[in-house]
């Protein structure tokens, strides 16, 4: 049974899980169509949807880690055996991976600035969406989500690019606190009340 939690309360001790941690199961199709819902929901000026989805499960995301490390290997033949493996296995660490995609383009009045920040806003949307139903989440980017050779593999279309990979699934260990910021380190106070 899942336990309900305040939105305070989840943002005050949310992390994510890696990709290499998490297994089955993971979320159903229906459960995927209601966290893209959700993802969506983001600030959108010009209501453009700046962005979209691709949705990778089942064995079509070992076929594609396999493309992937192709190119890989060609770019680099002396890959440790442990690197390889890490290579084959891009998109099957976790049951579900999802590419959110960023469309920004020149618009006579939208910034494409802001069209590639609301794309980041989907990530971090879908990220606290899997966790919302109940899922561990990690959005990563890597090597591939900058490489135009592999966005045939990915399906990434010219002119697209890659805002990140969002790896969904059910975590195999607890989550583990990393340091964060001190806010005297990034805040600066402007005002009369500073």
């Amino acid at each position: 049974m899942k336990t309900e939690i305040k939105l305070i309360d989840y943002l005050s001790t949310r992390r994510s899980i890696p990709a290499f941690q998490m297994g089955e199961p993971g979320p159903s199709k229906d459960e995927v169509e209601q966290m893209l819902t959700l993802a969506s929901r983001v600030p959108d000026h010009g209501k453009l949807a700046p962005w979209r989805f691709i949705v990778y499960r089942g064995e079509e995301r070992r076929r594609i880690s396999e493309e992937l490390a192709k190119i890989a290997i060609g770019d680099r033949p002396d890959l440790s055996e442990e690197m390889v493996k890490v290579e084959n296995t891009r998109l099957s660490r976790a049951p579900v991976v999802v590419a959110v995609v960023s469309r920004a383009a020149p618009h006579f009045k939208i910034p494409e600035w802001e069209q590639v920040m609301s794309a980041g806003a989907v990530c971090l949307n879908l990220v606290m969406a899997a966790n919302a139903h109940g899922f561990a989440s990690n959005w990563l980017t890597e090597w591939y989500a900058f490489d135009a050779r592999a966005y045939a593999i990915l399906g990434v279309n010219e002119g697209e690019k890659v805002a990140g990979f969002i790896h969904i699934g059910t975590p195999t260990v607890p989550p583990t606190e990393r340091p964060r910021p001190e806010l005297a380190e990034i805040v600066t106070w402007v005002g009369d009340d500073a």
